[in-house]
């Protein structure tokens, strides 16, 4: 059994020297990608095709693995499975072609197309014709429709070998993967920055991940994952790099110099200062970002100007003009929505009352206190994995303590809360307990008071949305102190 590979209709018409560089980036990909699933192949070059040809034969599973791979190979418009069988008579081909789609074509529009080489004393038309004829005598209620059938019944014929198309399935499209350059997405593991990095990909980018930890090992663990599937499915022709930045401090200091309004923007900045150093120090030329206009208060047009204005490098918005549902739709065509589903939002927790429309002028004051060498830190503190290794780099998270009622609390009679809000917001809406009072830590103060706290109490964090006391308990838990939970009641 071979494959013919049909090309993605716009490598077609290119240039002869750009189709030339994609056909043959497109075969090393195959090649890449197979290996990888421990297939190997030959991939010769038909000019309007290629054709994929096992080098051993393959058991049903191999064969399913393979097929599936070739689907989800940039640069691939259809992927022919192809039987050949020497060629005799028309009857005994026609009799190999009913045995082969009787049942397919029950009550459907059909043609025959025949494509032939060599000398023969018939024609194409009456190799059809005979052919066609004997599929509509076998196929119940069929018809043939030559102008606009349901079904395209290919043939081929070179010279004594019979070719029969068995079955078409649908490519990925787009350009082979690494034909127009690399760049950085910024992935949260959210809906959208996956699907941001697989359509670029899809049009031929080698995509490197660059990920702003603001959720601990949990977090990290969870987007390594997404990037990992999304990897392993569409662009395992490459290696790529998975670079982790920890933005906890980060965030810490923009909670404590920044204004509320402006925070979110800040720290939009931030990430975006953070990415075009390691941006610069792989050589990588772009950056790409999930947004979608009005998503949300920093996706605004206001605010994507304000933090498009600290970048050195273009950004890629390749969901800008999309509506959620056609992204969560896609999140799930290409397999990463059931890890975003269990995600919180974290960026979200920033800030209670942002600003969409500030001035240039505020934001540069918002964040004329903010230590710029917390930033460095954080970019000198960054981890790198590449993405064949990221199945393997995974550690096992600690188990975080959460109580979600008053009831539940009362019980735990050897716990106290820590209210690890900002102050104008436990100020604004203060924590009602069942007994007593919670201690105020903000967050930001957390892991300089966390280890002088006595350790022979249980300690729940809480905050209004549950994610930012869930991210720093995990991140006491992985400096050692386990006794830190989650307090998750709603008032």
């Amino acid at each position: 059994m071979r494959y013919r590979v049909k090309l993605f209709p716009e490598i077609v018409i290119k240039s002869r020297s750009v189709r030339r560089e994609m056909v043959r980036s497109l075969r090393n990909n195959i090649r890449n990608a197979l290996a990888r699933h421990g297939i190997e192949v030959r991939v010769p070059d038909c000019w309007d095709a290629l054709e994929v040809r096992p080098r051993e034969a393959l058991d049903d599973a191999t064969r399913e693995t393979l097929e599936s791979a070739l689907t989800r190979i940039s640069g691939i418009h259809e992927v022919q499975v192809v039987e050949s069988h020497p060629f005799t008579t028309g009857d005994a081909a026609a009799e190999r072609l009913v045995a082969l789609w009787r049942d397919a074509l029950a009550g459907k529009r059909f043609r025959v197309s025949v494509k032939r080489r060599g000398r023969h004393d018939f024609t194409s038309e009456d190799l059809e014709r005979r052919l066609g004829g004997a599929l509509l005598a076998a196929a119940e209620s069929a018809s043939v429709d030559l102008e606009r059938p349901e079904v395209d019944v290919r043939v081929e014929l070179t010279d004594r070998q019979l070719r029969l198309v068995t079955r078409r399935l649908p490519g990925l499209g787009g350009y082979p993967t690494g034909t127009q350059g690399q760049a950085l997405a910024l992935i949260s593991g959210g809906y959208d920055s996956p699907v941001a990095a697989w359509r670029l990909l899809r049009r031929g980018l080698k995509v490197h991940f660059v990920f702003f930890n603001l959720g601990g090992p949990a977090h990290e663990r969870a987007v390594s994952e997404a990037v990992h599937r999304l990897w392993r499915r569409y662009g395992a022709s490459h290696r790529v790099n998975f670079i982790s930045v920890p933005f906890d401090a980060v965030v810490d200091e923009i909670q404590r110099r920044v204004p509320d309004g402006v925070a979110g923007v800040v720290l939009k900045r931030m990430m975006l200062r953070a990415a075009n150093r390691v941006a610069q120090r792989a050589g990588i030329p772009a950056l790409i970002t999930g947004d979608a206009l009005a998503q949300v208060s920093s996706q605004s047009l206001v605010n994507l100007g304000l933090i498009d204005a600290v970048s050195e490098r273009p950004i890629l918005r390749p969901l800008i003009a999309s509506d959620k549902q056609t992204i969560i739709a896609e999140a799930r065509h290409i397999g990463t929505a059931e890890i975003a589903e269990g995600l919180p939002e974290y960026c979200g927790a920033m800030s209670r009352r942002p600003n969409v429309k500030p001035r240039a002028d505020q934001v540069e004051r918002g964040e004329a206190d903010f230590d710029l060498a917390v930033l460095d830190a954080a970019v000198e503190a960054a981890t790198l994995t590449r993405s064949d290794r990221l199945a393997t780099s995974r550690t096992a998270l600690p188990e975080i303590v959460e109580i979600d009622s008053p009831r539940a609390l009362i019980a735990a009679d050897d716990a106290t809360v820590i209210d690890i809000r900002h102050p104008d917001e436990r100020d604004a809406a203060p924590l009602e307990l069942p007994h007593g009072e919670p201690l105020a830590i903000p967050f930001f103060e957390l892991a300089e008071r966390a280890p002088t706290l006595p350790a022979d109490r249980r300690y729940l964090l809480y905050c209004a949305q549950g994610v930012m006391s869930r991210m720093q308990a995990m991140h006491l838990a992985d400096r050692g102190l386990r006794h830190f939970g989650v307090y998750r009641h709603t008032q």
